[in-house]
């Protein structure tokens, strides 16, 4: 995403938010006749000269730095979408994608997906770490709250759990699918070192896997339909849906519906076993 480069929209964006910020709970004093902190003070948190930020303002002196962009958002406290903001107006193109913390979901996420009891839900990185589910998923993909956090990576156990590989009826299929979206969006989200260590240990344990890296396939996750072999209930087909996590470009909500009401009888047979057990 490509924008013109505006000195004099870079100029109004830093002063605006730099009058949006308390100067006493950043530690500054004085009597100010306007709000927010002045132009020296903000230089001093991004460690530049107080000329060379006045300049930025007023839209002199030339494009910045991406690490001096960098040293001013976290000056100006901005969020995300104000730092992204203030690399498109500032240099012209969006800043690099960022590592992605390990933190888990939200609960507001946490709630929309128990909001779903009958539809399989979860929510994965992009290296196919499942870090958030429903009890339907629970029931009919896998049992997540049993399984150790380190152990939750779909990627791996499709190539490495029989069990999970005998539950797919049409397991070539699906660890393609798998293997290319890992290819495709471990990159694109700042997950590299982790995408590393994840290729070299399943290459070390499924010679499946280094056949199916080998063809190197890329896909994104967008949709389509499965059929689960399932132990109780026998097999179950869903219609998967993907869709993007604001302001999480390692996150995606996967939501599995399923393909018609026999499918849904199934899922509400596993609900009721497990409420009598």
């Amino acid at each position: 995403m490509k924008t013109a480069i505006g000195p004099s929209n870079l100029g109004t964006f830093l002063k605006d938010r730099r009058q949006r910020l308390d100067a006493a709970a950043l530690g500054f004093g004085g009597r100010r006749r306007t709000p927010g902190l002045r132009r020296e003070e903000v230089a001093q948190r991004a460690h530049i000269s107080t000329t060379w930020y006045t300049w930025l303002e007023q839209g002199r002196g030339g494009a910045p730095s991406p690490h001096v962009l960098d040293r001013l958002a976290k000056a100006l406290l901005l969020t995300e979408a104000e730092r992204e903001h203030l690399f498109l107006v500032g240099i012209g193109h969006a800043p690099k994608i960022r590592p992605p913390t390990r933190e888990g979901i939200s609960g507001r996420l946490q709630r929309l997906l128990d909001a779903m009891p009958m539809i399989p839900a979860t929510v994965a990185t992009s290296t196919w770490d499942i870090i958030g589910w429903n009890r339907a998923a629970q029931l009919v993909l896998t049992d997540y709250a049993l399984l150790p956090s380190g152990e939750r990576n779909i990627l791996r156990r499709m190539f490495v759990d029989p069990a999970t590989r005998e539950a797919q009826s049409d397991w070539e299929a699906v660890a393609r699918f798998l293997v290319a979206t890992f290819r495709a969006e471990s990159m694109r989200a700042g997950e590299g070192e982790r995408a590393t260590e994840l290729i070299a240990e399943l290459s070390g344990k499924s010679t499946d896997f280094v056949r199916i890296w080998s063809d190197n396939d890329l896909q994104n996750a967008g949709e389509g339909a499965k059929t689960i072999c399932h132990s109780m209930v026998g097999k179950i087909t869903v219609e998967f849906s993907t869709f993007a996590i604001a302001g999480r470009p390692d996150l995606k909500l996967m939501i599995y519906n399923p393909a018609d009401a026999a499918d849904i009888e199934k899922i509400r047979r596993l609900h009721d076993s497990a409420r009598s057990s």
